[in-house]
This record gives structure tokens, C-alpha cells and sequence, in this order.
């Protein structure tokens, strides 16, 4: 089940979304596989700091952060990947790992990467590591109003083919 908080929210706002049930997984891309949903429509949300805030990056499962290319786009003298102990206590309702795309819910600012802008609708975690919630990226986008830029590079094994795996 969806957090209450992401669950009320989304219900105050008229949005229409649809839960997938799933066995647990804890990466996206095992996500990804078991529900049968593209890398590239499955959204993974990477917290990180920025010059020493935290805030959301939102990007295709299939995709990893890059970093040097995030600092460059936003200006910021530093930017990080945060570790997992730094913002437990940033998301009381969720399973650490499974935070939902919606740092405005969390007092976060999102940055969403430009290629999730051409799915019609985006699929993300709910919270736990057993749902999803999809919604139209245009819902999402209304919402949540995330700066999009481009920051995700292709992980290694996708540049490489998956006979690699």
C-alpha cells in the first residue's frame, strides 16, 4: 500500500494511479524485470546533496546519476550521492530505499531527468519494496514540479549489452 501521506495527497489532488503489487526487489531494475515494466518508465528516486542540502534526483531505472553532469546543470559547488544512514529519519513512512519521487511531500527539491519527460506515464515506489504506484508523468510533472534537466548516464552494463550480465 502506498504511504498514507503520498496515498492522501495524491487522492486530494483528483490524481488517478494504479498500485502493482509485486514480490519484494530492492533494486530498480530487479523491479523493473519482475514487473515486467521497461527500465527506461520505471523511475528510481536517488537522494543527494547538493552544496550540503538534500534533495531528489528522478531518473530511468536503467540510468545511473551523474553526478559532474548535475553540478554542471545546476551550478552547485558540490553535489553528492547521500548515503542511506543520512536521511532514514527524512522518510518515517517509507522502507529505506523506496522513497517515492515526491520530495515535495518531504520538503525536498526534485530534479527530474529530462528523458522520463517523453513517458506518458511513470512508474515509481510507493514507499515499501513490494508496490509501485503509476501515474501519467503529467500528474506527476503537476505536481510535484521538478526542475528537469539532463543528468543520467546509461549504467555500464547497459552500454555494454546484456550478454555481459
Amino acid at each position: 500500500m502506498p504511504t498514507k501521506k503520498l496515498r492522501e495527497f495524491l487522492d486530494s489532488q483528483g490524481v488517478k494511479y494504479v498500485a502493482i503489487p509485486h514480490r519484494v526487489a530492492y533494486t530498480a531494475r530487479e523491479t523493473a524485470a519482475i514487473t515486467h515494466i521497461s527500465n527506461k518508465e520505471l523511475a528510481k528516486t536517488v537522494v543527494i546533496k547538493i552544496d550540503g542540502v538534500f534533495a531528489m534526483a528522478v531518473l530511468p531505472a536503467s540510468h545511473e546519476v551523474d553526478v559532474s553532469l548535475l553540478k554542471t546543470a545546476i551550478g552547485a559547488n558540490t553535489v553528492s550521492l547521500a548515503k542511506e544512514w543520512e536521511f532514514k529519519d527524512q522518510f518515517p513512512e517509507c522502507e529505506l530505499g523506496a522513497m517515492p519521487p515526491f520530495g515535495n511531500l518531504y520538503g525536498m527539491t526534485v530534479y527530474v531527468d529530462e528523458s522520463l519527460t517523453k513517458d506518458k506515464e511513470i512508474a515509481f515506489n510507493a514507499g515499501s519494496h513490494y508496490e509501485l504506484l503509476q501515474v501519467a508523468y503529467a500528474d506527476f510533472e503537476r505536481l510535484v514540479r521538478p526542475k528537469v534537466i539532463s543528468f543520467a548516464g546509461l549504467r555500464e552494463t547497459e552500454m555494454m549489452g546484456a550478454w555481459h550480465l
